[in-house]
């Protein structure tokens, strides 16, 4: 899993680097732009399903009504992913008509509704769920270095931004359809003795089982919307405000400080189960595990935001030349980020398995509104640069800040606090 979030983020990073050097800051400007909405576009079409749908499908001793909630799940994704990316064009459309024309047009459709396929990927939570993890992260590993692969040929023999675009939309169906496949090649009976399930169709989708997916999710699904709004609008800011070449010069940099992020979303997917395990054995040994995974990764972050700052300057004119020479102080700016954002995809299990996901959907609300209200501020004042720091001091409040404002949280922290001292006494 890791190595698949590794080859696709660093084929990302590369793919910028190339954008850059041989189509210029403004292009990169154009493509960044379009890649944070297409961003706004996964927590809007995910439903905040992702750990639900497999969480609620155990607690069913029925084979058939698990099966049902996991094809519900997928039809509701893919549907609400097929009027998403329509009304997400219309948009696109209305607020930037110069992108909107030629073939950057229908790439950009194509991107905004492939991207709908994304809800097949509920089949790889059920196969991680039960003990499949190599063959699904193979497959996306070889999708993304093959797309990678024909994008760089494709900026080789000069074809310009709308031929990526074009491809990522693809790409997004093939992993869709991929997992799918898998799914369908892997999967284990539900219980002991029970058949496998037969293949995925819309007339096994149940309304009732999907309004109560909804119900569970509503509030990590808003949080993800809110989350992501606070994620990528410095791009979609800077864009209106000071021009797609900074823009550019601004995505360049965030892209390599955004570069480490895989590192937490993988170790928290992979310490997902052992954290419920833990938390059904007890507060104590939860909150060991808890504080113990705290510590690594907060130590992995302040590591990489150290090497990263002090590099900074010669590792942008490697990869980027002089003409990127501002994003040196962006990323010494950004990559401090990281040690909160690490932090926060541990917290934000954390807030699911103890059932406190209005606190996830409060705490990136502000932070998104505290981002936007920065940005509004330090952009005029100190251009890309501003950017940077609202960032970072939003991503601080929003992963982790936020955890003393509400009492409970704040009580939480204090036990994983003592309930390290008990452990070194011992």
């Amino acid at each position: 899993m890791l190595g698949d979030k590794l080859i696709k983020l660093a084929a990302g990073a590369v793919l910028t680097v190339f954008v850059a050097r041989m189509l210029g800051a403004s292009e990169l400007g154009v493509y960044s732009i379009v890649m944070a909405w297409s961003a706004f576009l996964v927590p809007i079409s995910s439903l905040g399903l992702n750990n639900i749908v497999v969480r609620q499908m155990v607690k069913h001793d029925n084979g058939h009504t698990a099966m049902t909630m996991l094809y519900s799940a997928v039809t509701l994704r893919l549907v609400l992913g097929l009027i998403a990316g329509s009304l997400m064009l219309l948009a696109f459309f209305l607020l930037y008509p110069d992108m909107f024309s030629g073939n950057t047009a229908v790439a950009i459709a194509v991107l905004f509704l492939l991207q709908a396929f994304i809800g097949f990927l509920l089949f790889e939570f059920y196969l991680n769920f039960q003990g499949t993890f190599r063959s699904t992260a193979y497959a996306k590993a070889v999708i993304s270095l093959l797309s990678f692969a024909i994008k760089l040929v494709l900026l080789y023999y000069g074809f310009g931004i709308a031929s990526l675009l074009l491809l990522t939309g693809i790409e997004f169906f093939v992993v869709g359809m991929a997992q799918y496949w898998l799914y369908l090649r892997k999967q284990q009976p539900f219980k002991d003795g029970e058949p496998c399930w037969p293949r995925y169709h819309p007339r096994w989708f149940d309304w009732q089982q999907a309004r109560l997916l909804l119900k569970r999710s509503s509030w990590l699904w808003l949080s993800g919307i809110v989350s992501v709004i606070y994620l990528k609008i410095d791009i979609v800011m800077l864009g209106a405000m000071a021009g797609t070449e900074q823009a550019g010069i601004y995505a360049a940099a965030s892209r390599l400080s955004e570069l480490w992020y895989v590192f937490p979303a993988t170790f928290a997917a992979r310490y997902y189960p052992d954290m419920i395990k833990a938390h059904q054995q007890g507060w104590t040994p939860y909150y060991l595990k808890l504080r113990r995974y705290a510590v690594l990764f907060f130590g992995c972050a302040l590591v990489i935001a150290l090497i990263m700052s002090v590099t900074a300057p010669w590792i942008i004119n490697l990869l980027f030349g002089d003409s990127f020479a501002a994003a040196v102080l962006v990323l010494r700016i950004h990559i401090w980020a990281g040690c909160f954002v690490f932090v926060r995809y541990l917290i934000s299990q954390h807030l699911l398995i103890t059932e406190q996901e209005p606190l996830s959907l409060l705490s990136h609300g502000i932070g998104a509104l505290l981002n936007i209200g920065l940005n509004l501020w330090l952009i005029p004042v100190m251009g890309i640069a501003g950017a940077a720091w609202a960032t970072l001091i939003s991503y601080a409040y929003a992963s982790f800040f936020f955890l003393f404002f509400a009492r409970s949280t704040r009580n939480q922290l204090i036990c994983v606090l003592q309930a390290g001292v008990i452990n070194n006494r011992r």
